[in-house]
């Protein structure tokens, strides 16, 4: 099992160049290409973004480049979200153009989060002609809304096996699949649990998003520090045949770190990867 982690939680500290140098040399075998800048939710459509998206290709082919140096490379990426934002919609072909220039094969694009199953198979059928082009999969992702009156999360787009499985069905291509996020699966409230959609979803799962929180907020810690029982979601993926990477999006851990010490942390980050992977690894 390879494992793989989002660069912008490096970059932060360090710049997109310096953190996927970072994630070769603490062992991590692929990177996460962090595509929020391409548009941020502020962010202008039109030439506004369409500049941005020149840059964010050369970023792409110069990031590809250093990965390929220290022996790694992207396996994914994470389109800007939320989708209901036009110029975030518009900036989502563009997303998927960076995917490919970096070498990536899936890009993360969030459903909208209070859309049914068809109503977001009209937004990943217009970007699924682009998918094909390029041959980058998009994978949707299980989201999570909140109910302040109860304190917890609440349904939302992909938040069950059900509604998952719905939404990957709805249009039949296999360029449309699965991202399940760990984090989201397990907070009281929403959904059905990642043991149980993974089950349901089967051989649409292609990408994970893994990270730790206390089962009840999203709080995107590394793993094994929190409440989530790793070894049955673990198991749960040897059942399906899961082929696709371990990748981490344990975006708020780093914030503890400085630009001096934040290779330890990313250090850090792929131990912890590597004890799921070695736990997959197991016959």
């Amino acid at each position: 099992m390879k494992i793989s982690t989002e660069i912008e939680s490096i970059a932060n500290h360090v710049g997109f160049p310096r953190a996927v140098e970072l994630c070769g040399k603490a062992g991590f075998d692929a990177w996460d290409f962090s595509l929020f800048p391409l548009c941020p939710s502020d962010g202008e459509g039109g030439e506004a973004l369409r500049a941005r998206a020149r840059e964010h290709l050369k970023l792409a082919r110069e990031l590809k480049s250093i990965g390929e140096a220290v022996g790694i490379h992207c396996n994914q990426s994470h389109a800007p979200f939320p989708v209901r934002i036009p110029a975030i919609r518009e900036s989502l072909p563009y997303a998927l153009e960076c995917t490919a220039e970096a070498g990536g094969k899936i890009c993360v694009i969030h459903p909208n989060n209070n859309k049914t199953a068809e109503e977001n198979a009209e937004m990943y059928a217009e970007l699924l002609p682009v998918a094909h082009a390029l041959g980058v999969k998009i994978a949707a992702e299980n989201m999570w809304n909140w109910n302040k009156e109860k304190n917890e999360s609440s349904f939302a787009a992909c938040a069950t096996g059900e509604d998952f499985v719905h939404h990957i069905d709805a249009l039949g291509d296999p360029f449309l699949v699965a991202c399940l996020d760990l984090g989201h699966a397990e907070m009281r409230g929403s959904g059905d649990g990642s043991v149980n959609m993974i089950h349901a979803l089967g051989h649409r799962l292609k990408a994970l998003h893994i990270h730790d929180n206390d089962c009840h907020r999203d709080q995107h810690q590394i793993p094994f520090s929190r409440s989530i029982d790793y070894p049955p979601i673990v198991k749960a993926l040897r059942e399906i045949g899961y082929d696709g990477y371990f990748t981490l999006e344990a975006d708020m851990y780093l914030s503890a770190y400085s630009p001096g010490t934040v290779f330890d942390g990313v250090v850090k980050l792929a131990e912890s990867a590597r004890r799921l992977a070695d736990l997959f690894d197991q016959k």
